[in-house]
């Protein structure tokens, strides 16, 4: 049995917390840490009433690596689970460094006064953790993370050749506010304001936010508006997919989640540099975050399900085809096992899995890597046991959806 320090105490660590609690044959000791040490506690004592699994709770600022190393040197994990903010990857993953741990997050690296989403920074330690002996996993959650092992999945078992790849997001849950958030409100925000991007015919292509749409219907859930984002899973798909011509990501959104954002980006309230009020500095978009619903409150009142795939066409035995390859959950039904919405636990369990994978040395390597480099199947056969089931449609290769500019 091993021991696996999980820092970060959010809807998402709720969630991979207690999933690692239900499989105590591999997380035999369990330290949860964060800055605010009253969070872990409260995580620890739901899971003891819940799974009576004792998990032990610290205190620690991500932020401060001399303080993450103390930690580690302290508990002596075989395995750092980061699930803080991603603007704190860096940190941690350095202090793993100092100490030759193990690492793993959900989410690639953002500075905190820049939009930008990439693994640049992170895979520029590879050698670092190569030359320590030390493994390190990024974006093991959902999207990035599932969505990365279904196309892994397809090119391992399914296709000769995959040619596109669309991957469509659609949370159709109903929490009842006017405008919220489903997870931290700075992240979410940010990553929808930005310009979109996609990847054709060996180049990248910029759009402006939300200006690409189309209707996808969605198993179980039916037609919804979906709009193209960059999303950080595209970065490293386009580099280990093999033969891959064309690949999107789209996310749905309500008409009024899309009004309230746009006012809210007009008045300024979406800005990440610091601007002055009343003699004092403040950033507006930390400010609106104070004014939102926290996204760990929302899972009592939320209902409906999510709908999160891969849409994939290439070439099996010279001829076309055409799979969608999808998970759904149902918000309440999450709420009930773990007390957080369909968000937070499709994020949450894949956590979870990367890191029990990586300590049964089932997927193992020195350096850094993204979820497509190993194999899939592991992977697939544990989201199955672990309450992620997956399914898999044909399509009709001929079968086209209207996108609209």
């Amino acid at each position: 049995m091993k021991t696996v320090l999980i820092i970060g105490a959010g809807g998402v660590s709720r969630v991979a917390t207690t999933k690692c609690a239900m499989n105590t044959q591999v997380f035999g000791r369990i330290v949860l840490a964060s800055r605010t040490k009253s969070k872990c506690d409260e995580i620890a004592a739901e899971i003891k009433e819940r799974l009576q699994v004792e998990i032990e709770t610290a205190s620690v600022d991500a932020d401060n690596v001399p303080q993450l190393v103390d930690l580690i040197q302290k508990i002596k994990p075989d395995l750092v689970l980061n699930v803080a903010l991603p603007y704190q990857d860096l940190t941690i993953m350095d202090a793993c460094l100092e100490t030759g741990v193990d690492y793993l997050d959900t989410a690639n690296y953002e500075h905190p006064d820049e939009a930008k989403f990439e693994y640049k920074l992170q895979w520029a330690k590879h050698d670092d953790f190569k030359n320590r002996g030390i493994m390190g996993l990024l974006g093991s959650g959902f999207d990035p993370g599932v969505t990365n092992v279904f196309c892994a999945y397809a090119q391992q078992y399914l296709f000769d050749e995959i040619h596109s790849i669309d991957i469509l997001d659609c949370n159709a849950g109903d929490h009842g506010y006017a405008f919220a958030t489903n997870f931290n409100p700075e992240i979410n925000l940010r990553e929808v304001s930005s310009k979109g991007r996609y990847w054709e015919e060996g180049k990248w292509i910029e759009t402006e936010p939300m200006a690409i749409k189309m209707v996808w219907d969605y198993p179980e859930i039916g037609p919804k508006d979906s709009y193209l984002l960059y999303h950080e899973e595209l970065e490293s798909l386009v580099q280990n997919i093999k033969g891959l011509k064309r690949i999107r990501f789209f996310m749905t959104f309500g008409q009024s989640y899309l009004t309230h954002m746009k006012c809210l980006q007009n008045v300024g309230m979406l800005g990440i540099k610091e601007v002055e009020h009343k003699g004092m500095k403040i950033i507006p978009m930390e400010f609106l975050k104070t004014l939102l619903p926290d996204p760990a409150s929302l899972g009592p009142r939320t209902v409906g399900m999510t709908n999160i795939g891969c849409l994939i066409e290439g070439i099996k035995d010279g001829k076309a085809k055409k799979v969608y390859i999808y998970n759904t959950c149902d918000h309440q039904e999450c709420y009930r096992e773990t007390g957080a919405q369909a968000v937070s636990y499709t994020t949450g369990v894949p956590a979870m899995i990367g890191a029990k994978l990586m300590l049964e040395n089932k997927w193992r390597g020195e350096g850094v890597f993204n979820m497509e480099q190993f194999d899939a199947k592991p992977f697939m056969d544990e989201l199955n046991i672990q309450g992620l089931p997956w399914k898999i449609i044909q399509m009709d290769p001929n079968e086209s959806y209207e996108v609209k500019p």
